[in-house]
């Protein structure tokens, strides 16, 4: 149904012949594929229900048997915190980005990165990293005559969710400098980019000139598997 309704919407979601039908990272490229689209395109009614079925996706992706077994957990997760983020709920965008960061190893992530080109318009900071990262590309190509054709626009899984959590945190009014604390510590164990360094300073930055608290009480987190399928209902 998922795909009836991508077809319908513009997208056609071809199916690569090396991979599962029922693999978590088929239906993590069908929700890349779809955030491509989603991210070029202004806000409108369209637009959010191409939001609605990433997170289709990406939730089919989660309830695979396979997605526990590898980065796809994480950066499907970290996809949902974006998804999410575009559509303002930030508490989602927490619980999200809460699974990544506990995740006890991270070195299979560094093959599956956040593809800056996928994020729609979120936050001017994040956009701004991005246009820095090519900027610093293209000095490299040219002032240093390097020829490396390595993207720059990324951002390791880990430091991304650790970021768009601590942003989120600071809109909610929620926070500590116990985030800011794992989120240094975090660099220690990951392999960073350019764009985590930006993106990070952006954080230290807005955190440092605004007041926060403390949150007292705990939330569960949520089960990444499900998916509230209302919004969608209500837009088509």
């Amino acid at each position: 149904m998922i795909d009836v309704l991508a077809t319908i919407s513009g997208m056609s979601i071809s199916t690569p012949r090396h991979i599962s039908q029922h693999s978590s990272e088929l239906s993590l490229i069908k929700a890349t594929k779809m955030m491509k689209v989603v991210a070029i395109k202004s806000r409108g009614t369209v637009q959010l229900i191409e939001i609605e079925l990433s997170k289709a996706y990406l939730h089919t992706a989660l309830r695979c048997k396979d997605s526990d077994s590898d980065s796809i957990y994480c950066l499907a997760n970290a996809y949902l915190a974006v998804l999410y983020y575009t559509t303002g709920q930030y508490q989602t965008v927490i619980d999200h980005c809460t699974l990544v960061m506990r995740s006890q190893d991270h070195s299979p992530c560094s093959s599956h990165v956040v593809q800056g080109e996928l994020l729609p318009k979120i936050d001017d900071d994040i956009d701004s990293v991005l246009g820095f990262a090519v900027f610093y590309q293209h000095i490299r190509r040219a002032a240093l005559n390097h020829q490396q054709t390595q993207h720059v626009a990324v951002f390791s899984t880990e430091m991304f969710a650790h970021c768009l959590h601590n942003r989120c945190l600071s809109i909610t009014q929620t926070s500590s400098n116990v985030e800011l604390c794992r989120l240094g510590k975090c660099i220690n164990n990951t392999h960073v980019f350019i764009t985590d360094v930006l993106a990070l300073k952006s954080v230290y930055h807005k955190f440092h000139y605004r007041p926060t608290t403390v949150r007292n009480s705990w939330q569960e987190t949520l089960n990444a598997t499900e998916l509230n399928t209302s919004e969608l209902v209500e837009l088509l």
